[in-house]
């Protein structure tokens, strides 16, 4: 089967066809079967199994702080605690056991909301890739830890690297913004690591510039919606 693009998050369900056309996809852990992530790695794709190092979505615990992510909802949590330490691992442990070949770790800025939390969030990481083993494991952005971060996973992804969600739609960020974005990108490129983009656009004419820029940085690009619905 002939694989069409290097990466893909797709955060609904079903859609085996589609993801096959990809080398690599993110996906949700209660979303898909043993069954069904086998038949996928015997059509070449590596699955990659959804895990929130920082935010939670679950019902209340003790590890959540009071503020929620105005994004998603999900509550803040302290990173340290050593519950939630175990209840990720215990995630991860799952999902590699269902079928998963690696984990993708996502909300890792907190460098913008609770950045005392950084050396806990470190020491989660850390923990993450001794208790995976060969797995691969992709981290998506972590700047904060830079370039520590490198030596602990496998790739990073820069999501929003171009474009992102505003109000009414999708936009082109700032040129400011996008300066400082190609200077994390050199930053990346130096970590000896995989580097993949992920942009939000709603119009060919974005889509296609969003791939191309990030491609002038050795990015391969993936282009959703914001609910990442797409495949």
């Amino acid at each position: 089967m002939t694989i069409s693009s290097a990466i893909a998050f797709y955060y609904g369900d079903g859609k085996l066809s589609a993801l096959a056309r990809h080398s690599t996809v993110v996906l949700q852990a209660d979303f898909y079967s043993p069954a069904e992530l086998a038949w996928l790695a015997d059509h070449g794709v590596r699955t990659l199994c959804y895990l929130s190092l920082t935010e939670d979505v679950g019902p209340p615990a003790p590890w959540q702080r009071d503020r929620r992510c105005p994004d998603w909802g999900g509550a803040y949590v302290h990173v340290g605690s050593p519950l939630w330490q175990a209840h990720v691992l215990d995630q991860a442990a799952a999902g590699l056991k269902s079928g998963f070949a690696g984990l993708f770790l996502d909300t890792l800025n907190i460098e913008f909301t609770y950045p005392e939390d950084l050396p806990h969030l470190w020491e989660l990481i850390s923990a993450l890739r001794e208790a995976s083993g060969s797995a691969y494991v992709l981290a998506n952005r972590g700047f904060g830890l830079l370039p520590e971060l490198g030596s602990v996973v496998d790739g990073v992804l820069f999501e929003s690297f171009s474009a992102r969600w505003v109000a009414d739609g999708y936009a082109r960020w700032p040129q400011a913004t996008l300066d400082i974005h190609a200077e994390y990108a050199v930053k990346l490129a130096e970590l000896g690591v995989e580097i993949y983009a992920l942009d939000y656009a709603d119009t060919p004419e974005l889509e296609e510039w969003a791939v191309r820029r990030a491609a002038e940085y050795g990015m391969p690009c993936f282009v959703s919606d914001k609910a990442l619905g797409r495949i």
